[in-house]
């Protein structure tokens, strides 16, 4: 087995300080062009690709990397269009401080699992090499928020906390504007479909709502809110925010003899999918059915989609500004949303 290649190896083939080879990978500005390409060809000719950035945040301090936690697959993350538009508000503003992005899975659903099971996933958590995290969504009391804060790690959530820092909107307040508007148009028989933890396209009749994302719970109450009081308001699952939830979804509500009038979903993924079942069984979506979303992303436009539109990409971008600059930002900001009327909602049709 060959000697292991270091900086110091490095630095004595090339006749330089080891400070020196250490400037050429992360400080290129203290050295001349000259000297940088001289001991970057030494090191590729010894085979040595840079200093371990695990060493070099324990000397340091810095990592010059924030973690995102998921819930969800990763394969999963890269097909949500709400969570690439989030992503991209976090790298716009990280970029500028030449700072990275390391993804890093939990389990979604955290109950029922033992405790070897929870400690595998938090794993992850644990050897993450950040100096930060963002987490989409988790409460409090979730295993990966307590682990980052028993690393006294910063943290920047978008839901509610009474701990920590954290960039909202008012989930509720979007969900009364959309109950008085379906309200408005005359409605008063609707279901509400919601992301919940667990496989997509498998139909969740009857909904534990306590389970649910903090997101999709403000936003169900604030359409109960927004509906009058002898409205009635059903709530169906089809798993997590994907597709194929939203297709098992509303293919078990549009199958019911009495059927709802309209269906709120808590994602345009979901709404997008409901349009293409109704769609598919006949119903002129508008008219025989009316179909509100949520985010207004841009799918939402080309499904003719009425949502709530909110400012991901600044939410993102907010998040990276509170963990670069925690002195010079709030500790909480909410952001405003707007209702978007598209062709997707309509008067309630004559029965």
């Amino acid at each position: 087995m060959g000697t292991r290649v270091t900086l110091r190896s490095v630095a004595e083939a090339a006749g330089v300080s080891t400070a020196a080879v250490s400037y050429a990978f992360n400080r290129p500005d203290r050295l001349s062009a000259e000297m940088r390409s001289r001991i970057l060809a030494v090191a590729r000719e010894l085979g040595y690709s840079g200093p371990d950035a695990a060493a070099r945040s324990l000397r340091t301090g810095r990592a010059n990397a924030i973690g995102v936690i998921f819930t969800t697959e990763l394969t999963y993350a890269f097909s949500d269009p709400y969570v690439l538009a989030l992503l991209g508000g976090l790298a716009e503003t990280l970029a500028h401080s030449r700072t990275s992005l390391v993804l890093i899975p939990f389990v979604s659903v955290v109950a029922g699992l033992t405790d070897a099971e929870v400690r595998q996933s938090l794993d992850a958590v644990h050897r993450a090499v950040i100096d930060g995290a963002v987490a989409d969504g988790l409460t409090d009391d979730h295993p990966a928020v307590r682990a980052l804060s028993d690393r006294a790690l910063p943290l920047v959530r978008s839901s509610e906390t009474t701990t920590g820092r954290c960039v909202l909107i008012d989930d509720r307040q979007a969900g009364r504007d959309i109950g008085r508007h379906l309200a408005n148009l005359g409605h008063r028989d609707v279901a509400v479909v919601v992301s919940s933890p667990g496989a997509p396209g498998r139909i969740v009749p009857r909904v534990d709502e306590a389970t649910l994302y903090p997101y999709s719970r403000n936003r169900l109450v604030g359409i109960r809110e927004g509906l009058p009081a002898d409205a009635r308001v059903r709530v169906v699952s089809g798993g997590s925010n994907a597709f194929a939830s939203g297709h098992a979804a509303a293919a078990a509500i549009l199958a019911a003899p009495d059927r709802p009038t309209a269906i709120a979903a808590d994602s345009d993924v979901l709404a997008a999918a409901v349009v293409e079942t109704a769609t598919g069984l006949g119903l002129h979506v508008g008219q025989d059915l009316s179909v509100t979303g949520f985010d207004d992303v841009p799918l939402a436009a080309s499904a003719g989609l009425t949502t709530v539109r909110q400012p991901i990409e600044e939410k993102g971008r907010l998040m990276a500004r509170m963990l670069l600059d925690p002195d010079g930002t709030p500790n909480r900001v909410t952001l405003p949303t707007e209702l978007v009327v598209r062709s997707s909602t309509g008067p309630v049709p004559a029965r």
